[in-house]
């Protein structure tokens, strides 16, 4: 399995997909993805049915980030939000996040409560404050192939420049890879493409406040990451409105069949097959 520092030294593009949960981890593997995100805003929404405002708490990153790692083979980066402390809790996450067998995370430079990085109301602690808590993450790792991304929600808050000089700064502390959050339009993804250059991420939020861009065209700007954090999420919201609206309707789903996986389909999904094996191996009377 390739690790995330030898893929962000290729050439093309890493597409990583958002997932918030074992099944949806499990479903982006088998799709072909080479890594994956655990996203805080899914998170918030599976577990709690609430929003991306500060409700999720580290013990519950930690405890998803173990379930979806547990599930799949490929790297996981998980989106550790403002690190839900000061620099020693970021220290005390990234070692317990490591543990469970992730491959990285996302450190954001919100001030907490936080919020979804596309919606309004944020607000950005001092550069100061957030280099403390992203010298931390980089000691607290026990190897070099765990990623740190360094997030800024200072574009919303100070201005496109402040946010540039921000990453620049945290590039040069060591952070592998720099996330400026909410451009607002092409030219200013240029901008800080050009000035800040590879490897950065490119948040790419459908309905958002950044445009979609196709992942070649991000790459050739200098963006190595491209991610859809909640492509899976609106789908799966989606399909599950539509089913549950037309088993309401009609007390079926029979008009809806040819849009659901099969129960043997979903089986395979889950490795039903493995586990009957295993049943197998271990029953009482091929131990007697």
């Amino acid at each position: 399995m390739k690790g995330l520092k030898q893929m962000l030294k290729e050439k093309k593009p890493l597409i990583i997909p958002g997932v918030y949960d074992a099944i949806s981890a499990k479903i982006a593997e088998k799709a072909g993805f080479n890594a994956m995100f655990q996203t805080g805003y899914g998170t918030s929404a599976a577990l709690f049915g609430m929003p991306d405002y500060g409700f999720v708490s580290s013990a519950e990153t930690v405890d998803n980030a173990r379930r979806i790692c547990r599930a799949v083979s490929v790297p996981v980066i998980v989106d550790a939000d403002t690190g839900y402390g000061n620099a020693l809790s970021v220290w005390k996450l990234v070692q317990e996040l490591e543990s469970a067998g992730a491959s990285g995370i996302f450190l954001e430079d919100q001030r907490w409560p936080k919020r979804c990085g596309h919606m309004q109301g944020k607000e950005v602690i001092s550069q100061e404050e957030y280099a403390e808590k992203l010298g931390a993450a980089i000691d607290a790792r026990s190897s070099k192939n765990f990623i740190i991304v360094a997030r800024t929600d200072a574009r919303a808050t100070e201005g496109l420049d402040a946010a540039i000089e921000r990453s620049l700064y945290n590039k040069k502390l060591g952070a592998d890879a720099i996330f400026v959050e909410a451009p607002k339009s092409i030219q200013e993804m240029k901008k800080i493409g050009k000035a800040i250059k590879s490897p950065l991420v490119a948040n790419m939020i459908e309905g958002g406040a950044t445009p979609l861009i196709s992942a070649s065209v991000l790459n050739k700007m200098g963006f190595k990451i491209i991610l859809y954090p909640l492509s899976v999420l609106f789908a799966n919201t989606f399909a599950t409105i539509n089913i549950l609206k037309e088993l309401k309707k009609t007390g079926t789903t029979k008009k809806l069949s040819s849009k659901l996986v099969s129960f043997d389909q979903f089986n395979d999904l889950v490795e039903l097959r493995k586990f009957r094996k295993l049943e197998k191996r271990y029953k009482l009377s091929k131990r007697e």
